[in-house]
């Protein structure tokens, strides 16, 4: 399986080369811990040469991808910046693909691309600088050394610098497929160390956390690391394990890794003879090797489920943002017929992609017509405003200076008055369903409202021109419905099949009672000289309402009333949708599309109208670069199958 991880690192190549962060996680190790707890010792020892910067404060400025090449002895370097044919370790960064045999000048490179990028006052970056190391002394392996834990700014460092540190030391180990080595020192609690809290944050299984206890040799005499090291203090389940670490004195006496290495195996015989085969850097080494080609394996069907996803995802994206325009004329008349068509079929339903948080479309008009409208209508009263004192009232007045009512000419006033009071719902149906056709074009389909974004001017004038459409239609529309209403309360039907009695019940005499009480009122009072007929002359009393004739005829004419208002409300709940339907609606339907050519389809307009809109041409160039990068490590992945 060795072949595993030069090809996660052919993905990160390839994830490097994009111009967009490539939306999958490689495995890969992540070196967290405190400064110095010796992570850059650590690393050292694994890579076998002395190539990190060292010093005061936050030295690691940029997380370091170090990628380790196992060579076989018969390999040599020949690259452009060595001696051809030289047996030796060398390394070299993505970019420039320049070469290095000399790791001292790889050290000064490291600090050189960290201060170009984050200048020289402790500022920290995400950007990672990635260096492939081929050494035969080493284990194929990725490591990721990110910037050391900090509590308080220190000189010139940011004052947000633990938030920084610690935002990006997240972000890393967060990937799922990450695996995170903890380095803590031996002679700090593993219960409090920084890098097993964070590492318990986003891994609280311990499922892809190995622990690093380092100088080991610096406890004091008689104190021993064991039962941490054995997990007995607090257990980590990939393990714990204890290395040594040359000293600040070490360093100064120039004390090579190689000789470090002896000394440390030396040493655990001594101290921890029981566990010294499962210690010390050489174990560490093997162990991470064997770690992460195993997380590799683990984790490679997700990873290649992942990018054929993102694969079909960032293609149909490419899609949307269309190909560069050779044929204006044609690309008009496209995108003009594909928004007839789908705002049409918006009205007529049946589409593919179908909403389940709300309703829109015809079924927004089928909601305003069976719905609103049909409460509206059904929220008014035949009777109301009409009792028995109003409608006597009514019938008085019609008969005036007459003693008799004539029931059918107060029924027909009275209901007509009635049958009015349909017309405002019935208006207020039509500037509801008005509003709710400008508001398609929302609904036209994710091709089509991808095309319209991709040209702003010309999705204007497309919306321009359908306002105006369903504006002119408007008045037309509404004539209709007055006049329906109208018709309603033009010709009283009193022969309809409903009606439950006739219309014309003859003449009705005033009782002669009261005419004579009225007639001797206003004899009184111009006998008596006055000039104004007495208020209560011209009101009905109570007395008068109760007659039993006038409370009959009162009850027949509300019963008309009521019996034909009813049947003149259905009638006007099915005919003004019909009305909507032809006036409106099916006639923006038949005419959208010439109405859109005609407004749209000159020579002279082209250029304007698709112009695309800030950005496009830039998210276009970026996705394809991205659709490039992930089938690239599609193939990559692909190649596994075949190696296994």
């Amino acid at each position: 399986m060795d072949h595993l991880i030069p090809v996660i690192n052919q993905l990160q190549d390839v994830c490097n080369t994009c111009t967009l962060p490539l939306p999958i996680d490689l495995p890969q190790i992540v070196v967290v811990g405190d400064q110095s707890t010796g992570k850059s010792s650590v690393i050292e020892s694994i890579v076998r040469r002395e190539f990190l910067p060292r010093g005061t404060g936050i030295v690691t400025r940029r997380p370091l991808v170090i990628r380790l090449f196992k060579i076989n002895e018969n390999d040599r370097f020949s690259g452009s910046g060595g001696l051809n044919g030289v047996s030796c370790d060398w390394a070299k960064f993505s970019d420039p693909d320049k070469e290095f045999t000399n790791f001292d000048d790889v050290l000064q490179e490291i600090q050189a691309r960290t201060d170009d990028f984050c200048g020289k006052n402790k500022q920290i970056r995400r950007e990672p600088i990635t260096i492939s190391i081929y050494s035969k002394d080493v284990v194929n392996l990725t490591l990721v050394d990110l910037p050391g834990l900090v509590k308080n700014p220190v000189g010139d460092q940011p004052e947000d610098i633990e938030i920084q540190v610690h935002d990006l030391v997240l972000e890393y180990i967060r990937n799922p497929n990450s695996i995170i080595l903890a380095v803590t020192q031996a002679n700090v609690d593993l219960a409090t160390s920084e890098a097993i809290k964070l590492a318990r944050e986003v891994d609280p299984d311990g499922k892809r956390t190995l622990a690093v206890l380092t100088k080991l040799d610096s406890m004091g005499r008689g104190v021993t690391a064991l039962d941490v090291l054995t997990g007995k203090h607090i257990p980590i389940r990939l393990g714990i394990i204890g290395v040594v670490n040359r000293s600040q004195e070490d360093l100064i006496n120039k004390k090579t890794i190689e000789e470090a290495i002896e000394d440390e195996a030396i040493f655990l015989q001594q101290n921890y003879p029981s566990i010294a085969e499962r210690n010390g850097q050489p174990y560490l080494s093997k162990r991470l090797s064997q770690l992460l080609m195993r997380h590799i394996r683990e984790c490679l069907p997700d990873l290649k489920n992942r990018v054929i996803s993102m694969i079909s995802k960032y293609q149909a994206q490419l899609n949307s943002y269309g190909e560069p325009i050779t044929d204006k004329a044609k690309t008009i008349i496209d995108i003009i017929t594909k928004f007839a068509l789908s705002y049409c079929d918006t009205i007529k339903g049946g589409k593919r992609q179908i909403k389940t948080t709300e309703l829109c479309g015809g079924a927004r008009i089928q909601y305003i017509f069976h719905d609103s409208f049909g409460r509206a209508l059904s929220s008014i009263h035949p009777l109301e405003s009409l009792d028995n004192r109003a409608i006597l009232t009514a019938a008085r007045n019609a008969a005036g200076v007459r003693t008799a009512i004539c029931v059918p000419d107060v029924f027909e006033i009275l209901v007509s008055s009635q049958i009015k009071r349909l017309e405002d719902p019935s208006l207020r149906c039509v500037e509801l369903v008005h509003e709710e056709m400008g508001r398609f074009v929302r609904h036209c389909g994710d091709e089509v409202q991808l095309e319209l974004l991709r040209f702003p001017k010309l999705r204007e004038k497309i919306e321009e021109i359908l306002t105006n459409l369903l504006d002119d239609r408007l008045p037309v529309t509404r004539e209709a419905v007055e006049n329906l209403v109208g018709y309603g309360s033009a010709f009283i039907d009193t022969e309809h099949p409903r009606m439950r009695e006739s219309c014309y019940s003859g003449c009705v005499e005033l009782p002669k009672s009261n005419a004579g009480d009225s007639r001797n009122s206003v004899k009184n009072g111009m006998t008596n000289g006055n000039t104004t007929i007495a208020n209560n002359t011209m009101i009905l009393d109570e007395t008068n309402l109760r007659h039993e004739r006038e409370l009959r005829e009162c009850e027949s004419i509300a019963k008309k009333i009521n019996a034909y208002f009813n049947i003149v409300r259905e009638e006007i709940k099915v005919f003004v949708p019909r009305a909507i339907m032809h006036c409106m609606v099916n006639h923006i339907k038949s005419n959208l599309q010439s109405a859109l050519i005609k407004g749209i389809y000159h020579q002279e307009l082209f250029d304007t109208l698709l112009a695309e809109s800030d950005g496009i041409a830039k998210r276009r160039k970026d996705t394809a670069d991205m659709l490039v990068a992930l089938k690239k490590a599609g193939e990559i992945i692909n190649t596994i199958h075949y190696q296994k």
